[in-house]
């Protein structure tokens, strides 16, 4: 009796034993995260490192990974170091999947960084139903910020705010009656729809025809001309443009390309108006701008642009988040972080995303003058 009586506590421990056992291994499984290591926080990007869309994407590419190899010089976020695995995808769809699902395969923490509207829309479906974030991709199709996208969080606005921007300043100038020549690329007519959009009841839209048709669009007499395309295509429309005896404003979309417009033309360039939505890459006041610069002397690069400060500002971003979370990281807890980022200064750039998954409105136009540089 004696022995059956002690021994049956005793059992009734042993089980309780394994039972806290099995449940804190379950309760670890649980917490566990892809992408996450004691060591490290692994996030994906894909984005055009070759073709024609790397003009922008590399450069936006090279500024988040100064950026983080600024943090993981100073011992990463609370020890993890952030490593960005970026994939090119030279810009073209198809190839933007098969590096999402490549990435998420790897079990990445998130995604970081994608540059282009049709390749976002083309990633898209292979985090729609999961709780992977797509954390400031470098595209301004409106779309992305509303509710079919609720995993996307940007922090530029989109193509409606700088269309706004462009009438606005075209209304000061008494040119209400706009030309817009826009290419065939995917991130141009998302472009384009926006554009129309907006502007129906604000502008006398005479003319709507391919970049290379400049002809129709003189035909109708604009007082101004919206090009939507990439800097090479506008560059090639605004010779034309002005060879043809144009000298209204001309305005250009943060795609054109503001500093890689101005290198190709020059000062043919003198008067066209290019969207920029961060501040000028040359802005000393910003700490965000010094640190760039610095880390990028460092780095030994050459010349900044509003690419590069953009991708570099999206890094910081990504990085502050991070920082807010309480332990071990987790998908769920960052989104929650970003959510909570109410009115942050991130190196003096402002960051908003509390009731919202666009970080900034800001919406700038910078001017090329007659020597062919940029100035606001």
């Amino acid at each position: 009796m004696t022995t059956l009586k002690t021994g049956v506590p005793a059992f009734h421990g042993l089980a309780r034993a394994l039972i806290v056992a099995v449940l804190s291994l379950a309760g670890a499984a649980a917490q566990s995260q892809d992408g996450v290591s004691k060591s490290t926080i692994v996030i994906g990007q894909s984005v055009a490192l070759t073709g024609l869309a790397a003009s922008l994407g590399a450069p936006f590419a090279q500024g988040a990974k100064l950026f983080f190899d600024r943090v993981n010089a100073g011992g990463g976020i609370n020890g993890r170091k952030v490593e960005l695995v970026t994939l090119d995808d030279a810009g073209n769809p198809a190839t933007t999947l098969a590096n999402t699902q490549k990435l998420l395969a790897q079990g990445v923490f998130s995604l970081f960084g994608y540059y282009g509207s049709p390749q976002v829309t083309a990633a898209y479906p292979a985090i729609k139903d999961s709780d992977v974030i797509l954390f400031a991709p470098m595209s301004a199709a409106d779309e992305f910020r509303g509710w079919a996208y609720p995993n996307i969080y940007t922090i530029r606005p989109g193509y409606s705010e700088e269309a706004a921007a462009i009438l606005r300043h075209a209304e000061t100038l008494g040119a209400r009656k706009l030309a817009i020549l826009y290419a065939a690329d995917g991130e141009s007519l998302a472009a384009l729809d926006a554009s129309e959009r907006t502007m129906q009841g604000r502008a006398n839209l005479v003319a709507r025809a391919p970049i290379t048709d400049t002809a129709k669009a003189l035909a109708a007499q604009p007082e101004s001309v919206l090009l939507i395309g990439d800097a090479r295509a506008a560059a090639a429309a605004i010779r034309e443009l002005r060879g043809k005896g144009f000298r209204g404003p001309i305005y250009g979309y943060s795609n054109t390309g503001e500093s890689l417009l101005a290198e190709q033309l020059g000062a043919v360039g003198a008067g066209v108006v290019v969207v920029r939505v961060v501040p000028r890459s040359d802005n000393l006041k910003l700490a965000v701008v010094r640190d760039l610069h610095a880390d990028m002397l460092e780095a030994k690069m050459g010349r900044s642009n509003v690419y590069m400060l953009e991708g570099y500002i999206a890094a910081r971003t990504y990085t502050e988040a991070l920082r807010r979370i309480p332990k071990d990281p987790t998908r769920a807890k960052l989104r929650k972080s970003i959510d909570g980022m109410d009115e942050v200064s991130v190196g003096g750039f402002r960051i908003h995303f509390t009731q919202d998954r666009v970080a900034s409105k800001l919406v700038e136009l910078s001017l090329i003058d007659s020597q062919g540089k940029i100035r606001e």
